[in-house]
């Protein structure tokens, strides 16, 4: 009652985040969500070799369906935020839960490498982005004091998901083919539509409802009054036709808000973020083939990336804990820039190490930092932009990373290939990250902290960037409140000056009739408006 219609073009007010509750299921399906998002493409990598012997192709060629799967996990950002400001985040994530199992079925049943870059590439990695960019969404949705906890417990699904889903790969292979393989992991993905359907969204729909049934109650309220009900319905509809006057005309909501790019914030991440997927992913794509370069055996060097799995399984949530501590999350960007700057210094010392012990040290050092990096990456972007915004500010997000992705490992490969020297990778990744971190932190303490000494402190988010909502839905919210307010007063103010006019109208006639002076008789109606103070009324009946 009295908040805007958002059928009628108007914003609808944010509900406040629960912190709880069904939140948690909500976070539980974004874990899972994660866990097939990022695990999935690598742990396709089990099959490569029987479907090098099926289709006659080379390592590269199969190589292709993972790269295909993160290009679209990646570059359908954009789509995705379009997607999802259309429709919401649940009917998206069913139907790329749908996609996503419908590609893996369908690469079952082909005969050449194309269709499977259709299939399972296209296919699969579409469905898996329609599922990954709404739960996020809805995991901001739903989490505010302890959204960097739930987005440390989410992106704890990747490695979760991927030491398990590789060694049940291998299972299916060898029991069912790779084909028995593809359709059961058909199946699996059918799970990302069951937490779709989890994903509840949090709107405006039954408050609208409930307003309305306020209204038709505060009507029959005043019907026993006899004449002076037509008043009161009547002073009801003139409030509500003068809300409608006072609606500011607003544009429909964009598909794609592209004023994000306004924002400082957005750009330094953006720009921060770009530099360090160029190296953020190098270390431990070559870490298995450097171990073997150095003498490791096979199977020691396949469990280095177990021990970064292990690790990165307790960092996430355990940074997602410290980052949503009440003097660190004001300064949750400065954290951000720490961990990159952790993680960039520790490619840069490993790259030097040439015996297995100096791998695992720097595989443990590695797990914590890279953790650190994917626990806080999206509570840094939600912080920024606001949960209203985040939708459109994901998708261009991702879609720049994309360009990253397609240019950082495969350009430190052929460097492999041509000067046969890992160290030479490892510190160009490392410094890739490093200088990342110092610009995340240089450009955030220059360009953000000395424009808001500058600048009077805003009212509205006494939190900077730790604020979870933009300017503009507070605005809206205050302007509904007041239309809230403005609605209510004339209504209550008019039913009760009735209601104590007709308590003591006959009160007033035996006074007026006995003493000859005083307010005029009449009914309850002149008393209220021509001359007797109801609220003298009012305090004289009560003592």
């Amino acid at each position: 009652m009295g908040r805007p219609d958002p059928e009628e073009g108007q914003l609808p007010a944010p509900v406040k985040p629960p912190d709880g509750g069904w939140g948690w299921i909500v976070l539980l399906g974004c874990f899972v969500i994660t866990g097939f998002s990022y695990a999935f493409p690598k742990a396709v990598s089990v099959y490569f070799k029987e479907l090098m012997k099926d289709f006659h192709v080379g390592y590269s060629d199969t190589a292709w369906i993972s790269s295909i799967m993160l290009a679209m996990l990646y570059g359908t950002g954009p789509v995705c935020s379009i997607m999802v400001n259309q429709f919401g985040c649940r009917p998206v994530m069913l139907i790329g839960g749908l996609l996503a199992s419908a590609g893996m079925i369908l690469a079952s049943f082909t005969t050449n490498i194309i269709e499977l870059y259709l299939t399972a590439g296209v296919l699969t990695g579409l469905g898996m982005a329609l599922n990954f960019q709404p739960s996020l969404i809805m995991l901001g949705t739903y989490f505010d004091k302890r959204r960097p906890l739930a987005n440390g417990l989410a992106a704890a699904g990747s490695p979760v998901f991927l030491s398990s889903l590789s060694p049940l790969g291998q299972v299916l292979l060898e029991k069912f083919g790779w084909r028995g393989g593809f359709l059961i992991m058909g199946g699996l993905l059918l799970n990302c539509c069951t937490c779709g359907a989890v994903m509840r969204p949090l709107d405006m729909g039954m408050k609208r409802k409930m307003g309305k049934a306020q209204d038709k109650y505060e009507a029959k309220e005043m019907l026993p009054i006899g004449g002076k009900s037509e008043e009161g319905i009547s002073t009801t509809d003139g409030t509500k036709k003068a809300k409608k006057a006072k609606k500011k005309p607003k544009k429909g909501k964009k598909l794609l808000d592209f004023s994000i790019f306004s924002n400082r914030g957005f750009i330094i991440y953006t720009i921060a973020k770009f530099i360090l997927v160029l190296g953020l992913f190098v270390p431990p794509i070559l870490l298995v083939n450097y171990a073997k370069d150095t003498g490791v055996p096979d199977t020691e060097a396949a469990f280095l990336l177990s021990i970064i799995g292990f690790i990165d399984i307790f960092a996430r949530p355990a940074c997602g804990m410290v980052a949503g501590l009440k003097w660190v999350r004001p300064h949750v960007a400065y954290l951000f820039s720490f961990s990159m700057l952790f993680n960039g210094l520790t490619d840069i010392c490993s790259a030097r190490a040439s015996n297995y012990t100096g791998l695992v040290i720097f595989c443990v050092f590695f797990g914590i930092s890279y953790g650190m990096v994917g626990a806080l990456q999206f509570e840094v972007l939600m912080a920024i932009v606001g949960s209203q915004k985040f939708s459109s500010a994901i998708g261009l997000v991702l879609l720049i990373e994309a360009f990253a992705v397609l240019i950082g490992p495969p350009s430190a490969g052929r460097l492999v290939d041509a000067l046969k020297n890992y160290e030479v990778i490892f510190y160009l990744a490392g410094s890739e990250v490093v200088l990342s971190a110092l610009f995340l932190g240089i450009a955030s303490y220059c360009c953000l902290n000395r424009g808001k000494k500058k600048e009077p402190p805003p009212d509205s988010n006494p939190a900077g960037v730790g604020g979870s909502d933009t300017e503009e839905a507070e605005s809206d919210v205050q302007e509904a409140e007041e239309h809230s307010s403005d609605n209510h007063q004339p209504a209550h103010n008019t039913d009760n000056a009735v209601v104590a006019a007709n308590e003591e109208a006959n009160h007033v006639a035996e006074e007026q009739s006995g003493e000859g002076g005083g307010c005029p008789t009449g009914d309850g109606e002149v008393l209220a408006r021509d001359g007797c103070n109801t609220d003298q009324m009012v305090e004289r009946d009560s003592f």
